[in-house]
């Protein structure tokens, strides 16, 4: 199951990838918003990364206008890993190495088909367990735990 959230800026790209998501039969929960009408991004980020971090979701999708903001909101939730990502190197490098839990995409940065090709890398992209990037993101989780 994939957590799917955004606020207006990011609304149309996050219905855009509903549809890629169904045409792919991909599960997902859409936790708002709703519409165009404005509102703010760190609602729907705290309620995708409590999703994720719960196991309700395995993975989370975020959305607002650059996907930096939404970004910064999900990363202030204990676990975690949220990434900003509007090339496809990024999207997959963010999975295999930090083993990232939420992809953050901006609605006015990417167009719908680059945040499908990026949806898709990220949610086949395995993490590579290597002993670097767990040491890496066990440090991350330091750093939480210490803050």
């Amino acid at each position: 199951m994939i957590a799917l959230g955004s606020d207006h800026a990011g609304f149309e790209l996050k219905e855009a990838i509903k549809n890629h998501l169904t045409e792919n039969n991909i599960e997902y929960i859409d936790f708002g918003t709703y519409s165009v009408d404005s509102c703010d991004y760190a609602v729907y980020a705290e309620k995708v990364a409590k999703s994720v971090v719960s196991g309700e979701c395995e993975k989370g999708l975020l959305f607002c206008g650059t996907g930096v903001g939404i970004s910064i909101a999900a990363n202030k939730v204990r676990g975690i890993r949220a990434a900003c990502c509007s090339d496809l190197f990024s999207a997959e490098a963010t999975r295999l190495h930090n083993d990232a839990n939420i992809l953050c995409l901006g609605g006015r940065v990417v167009t719908k088909e680059k945040a499908s090709e990026l949806v898709d890398i990220f949610l086949k992209t395995e993490f590579t367990n290597e002993d670097r990037h767990i040491r890496r993101i066990a440090q991350i989780t330091e750093l939480e735990n210490n803050f």
